[in-house]
């Protein structure tokens, strides 16, 4: 039996966008506290923030690790819409993100939301159009 999706609905919004590979963004936090790059409950708070802002939505808890002694955290949340993770080294005060969406219009305020977050000094936010580029004859996959 198949189920009946109302237009503007949305069900139909995601099934008008079933097969595009989206957005990634790509995010270098430079300048951080440390001590906030080893604050798991800080950044799992953080990644929520984003999800929640940018209108994501959350398949499981994730994967988290906290790296012994001064080292960092990385944490992973599967999304319906693909993946957000976040790796942080505070021996550098450097954070990395990546938000992966296969929708359009995932964005969420990085520079703002990570020097309020995590102290960063410095946010590169970078987005790639992914699946876009035109194949030429005899490219390959």
């Amino acid at each position: 039996m198949s189920e009946r999706v109302e237009s503007g609905s949305p069900m139909a919004l995601e099934a008008s966008s079933y097969g595009d590979p989206g957005e990634e963004w790509v995010i270098d936090a430079y300048g951080c506290d440390p001590s906030r790059l080893r604050d798991e409950g800080l950044l799992r708070s953080l990644l929520g923030r984003v999800v929640e802002e940018a209108g994501l939505h959350v398949l499981d808890a994730g994967y988290w690790h906290c790296f012994p002694g001064e080292a960092g955290v990385t944490g992973l949340i599967p999304l319906r819409e693909s993946h957000l993770s976040v790796h942080t080294y505070p021996e550098r005060r450097f954070a990395a993100f990546n938000l992966y969406c296969c929708r359009r219009g995932c964005e969420w305020g990085w520079e703002d939301g990570l020097r309020g977050a995590i102290g960063a000094e410095r946010v590169e936010v970078r987005k790639l159009e992914r699946g876009r580029a035109e194949r030429t004859s005899g490219a390959r996959a």
